[in-house]
């Protein structure tokens, strides 16, 4: 008994010599706990765990931890990191009732960095009958020298957004004003409604929409529509009525309007899909972005960057700055585009559908880019009422359709393209000829039903030039196949074709056929003169004849001023086969099928193209009439228009005739 009392008192003695031994709470680590909660945004657990009866008593819960957040959201706080060194020496603390320590905290927000000191004080207090280290928390621990009863102001200086210009400096995109057209609720008389909607060219419904919006009121202004500056009478019939206002306010504007739509593009609101993407750049819900063309695809160099400033305005009223972020306005550019020439070239063809592109083929430069039917930016930008887009949108002709980035079947304008490749590879002789009889031609009867059809039949002894002069397609099918698929594959990659266009302004690439490969006879001698599955847009035509002209070098298409002019590819022509095919493409003109492309003063040399869209032979189908061309006396660019539905119109012979006038007037 007395050996198990002796065990018992050993016990008990090792207990309390371990609870004597046992460390006491010391400040730092306490403070290191709740550096690494704050840099981990836990802010609840910080208030409840680690916060002194004091400072719980003067700030409540929602006080700290749901004002934290707010402001943090609000400025978009990211990367915050608040940090804390331990004393190298150690300190006793047993006798001391608070403890001091320096913290570094900084972040990252939307008027960019903050990073100040901050000392952190630490009582002594007991809790749940055990002593520990607690944080007397304050408000500047959320931004510096924030006070009880500051409150965070954030200020945002818009960044002017950037123009566009043409080679000349002529404005195709600029910062103007417009009438702000707007109803004082209160004033206005409803009976006005019907007159106001004519005036405006709104339906009553998109009106009254306006007006029932949840933050109306009586007194406010609630804005309806923008109009032009130009519509000044407009503007001031408008507010004759009661209760209707204007004001200036500012407005992207279009000085050349339709004739350079698709290339300027438009500014507008940004939608919810596009903010979810970009917010983290700085957007928001009230932002305006570029919606297409230019102002869409320079987006980043248009726009610049929003000054922001975030302040505390004290109790008495002064405000003192916690981060300011200088605003940086967006970059103005210059185009290559000619904007007179543009528009020239849109006023010849507004009247039609299709495309043209012009392009310098000794630079590369796109001096005209002009798709039809277009749309006027500047209603886009000042906001259009539902009912008239849906009628732009719905039509036929598909006016907001960008057609110069789009391919299309080149037709017979491929067969320049086709010869090239042929000298090149030295699979063509141009002097070599076939003998042709009648309009249809199939090599064998493997082919079955299916014939290569010419219009012209009375050229029964074909080589290159007359191929050309008389665009035969039984001569350029046979070329294909005489040729081979693997050389006439390469050569038209030479010649970029399955490649992206070297553009910074996107444009779709050209196809050889739907999978890049030409497995049969019969589409290879399709694809040979321009049909088959081949696709090419206006912008590759162009700069492809530019190669075939320039000595067998196809400069890369540019439509930025400053961007860098280089050679995209070279050696497509001997500079011997360049000058044949300058001397045939002069010969369609001034001996063949397009004659009517004859203007007094210059000498228009190119190739004609008829692409018809159908799924089978034997059909009448829509066509599509190719004209590439340019003007050998002075070849600053290589001009090439498509316009579609010629089939009741003359067919490629009508997209000669239109190229002929602006020429004429150029």
């Amino acid at each position: 008994m007395l050996k198990k009392l002796f065990l018992l008192s050993l016990v008990a003695a090792a207990g309390m010599l371990i609870a004597g031994c046992q460390e006491k709470a010391q400040p730092d680590d306490r403070l290191k706990e709740y550096v690494d909660l704050w840099n981990d945004k836990k802010f609840e657990k910080m208030y409840d765990t680690y916060l002194s009866s004091s400072a719980k008593e003067t700030y409540k819960k929602e006080d700290v931890v749901k004002r934290t957040n707010d402001i943090y959201g609000d400025l978009a706080v990211k990367d915050l990191k608040v940090k804390f060194k331990k004393p190298k020496e150690e300190k006793e603390w047993d006798k001391e009732k608070e403890a001091e320590f320096p913290v570094t905290i900084s972040m990252n927000t939307l008027a960019g960095e903050v990073s100040y000191e901050e000392t952190v004080t630490l009582k002594k207090q007991e809790k749940d009958d055990e002593e520990n280290w607690f944080v007397d928390w304050d408000p500047s621990f959320i931004l510096p020298d924030m006070e009880e009863g500051d409150k965070v102001g954030i200020e945002s200086i818009p960044a002017k957004r950037g123009e566009i210009y043409d080679r000349n400096e002529n404005p195709l995109a600029i910062n103007g004003e417009a009438f702000q057209i707007g109803i004082v609720p209160g004033e206005f008389n409803e009976s006005d409604l019907k007159k106001l909607s004519s005036l405006l060219e709104m339906s009553p419904e998109a009106i009254q929409k306006e007006l029932d919006q949840s933050w109306v009121k009586p007194e406010y202004f609630v804005p309806i529509k923008k109009l032009p500056i130009s519509e000044r009478p407009l503007a001031l019939d408008i507010i004759e009525l009661s209760g209707l206002y204007s004001k200036r306010v500012e407005a992207r504007q279009y000085p050349y309007g339709e004739a350079t739509a698709h290339i300027t593009g438009y500014l507008g609101k940004i939608n919810a899909e596009k903010l979810e993407n970009l917010k983290d750049k700085g957007y928001t819900a009230q932002s305006l972005l570029g919606i297409s063309g230019a102002e869409e695809v320079y987006e980043d160099k248009l726009r610049g960057q929003s000054g922001q400033r975030i302040y505390l305005t004290k109790v008495n009223g002064e405000e003192t700055p916690v981060a300011e972020q200088e605003v940086k306005d967006g970059e103005n550019i210059s185009l290559t585009l000619d904007a007179e020439m543009q528009k020239k070239l849109y006023d010849q063809m507004k009247d039609e559908v299709g495309t043209a592109a012009a392009v310098d083929p000794k630079t590369g430069e796109a001096l005209a880019l002009v798709s039809v039917p277009s749309y006027d930016p500047n209603e886009f930008a000042l906001g259009m009422a539902g009912d008239k887009y849906d009628k732009i949108y719905n039509d036929p002709d598909k006016p907001l359709r960008n057609r110069f980035y789009q391919t299309y079947s080149p037709g017979s304008a491929m067969k320049a393209i086709t010869a090239s490749v042929g000298l090149k590879s030295g699979k063509l002789d141009p002097n070599k000829t076939f003998d042709i009889k009648g309009k249809r031609w199939q090599k064998d009867k493997s082919w079955g039903g299916y014939q290569v059809v010419r219009v012209f039949a009375n050229d029964s002894v074909v080589d290159l030039e007359s191929g050309l002069k008389y665009s035969d397609n039984i001569y350029f099918a046979r070329v294909g196949l005489e040729m081979g698929a693997e050389a006439f594959i390469k050569g038209l990659k030479d010649f970029g074709f399955g490649e992206e266009i070297p553009m910074s302004y996107p444009i779709q690439e050209s196809q050889i056929s739907n999978d890049g490969k030409i497995s049969k006879e019969i589409q290879l001698a399709d694809s040979a003169f321009g049909q088959g599955e081949v696709l090419m847009s206006v912008v590759h035509l162009a700069s492809a004849y530019g190669g075939i002209i320039n000595d067998g070098t196809m400069m890369k298409p540019v439509l930025l001023k400053d961007e860098e002019q280089g050679v995209w590819k070279k050696d497509l022509l001997t500079p011997e086969q360049s000058k044949l095919m300058r001397t045939d493409l002069r010969k369609v003109v001034s001996e063949g099928i397009a004659g009517k492309a004859q203007v007094s003063g210059k000498e228009i040399a190119g190739k004609t193209g008829t692409a018809e869209i159908k799924s089978e032979q034997g059909t009448k189908g829509k066509e599509n009439g190719w004209f590439v061309s340019y003007d050998q006396k002075n070849p600053e660019f290589i001009l090439a228009m498509m316009l579609e539905g010629v089939e009741d119109r003359g067919g490629s012979t009508h997209t000669v005739q239109v190229a002929q006038k602006f020429y004429s007037n150029y």
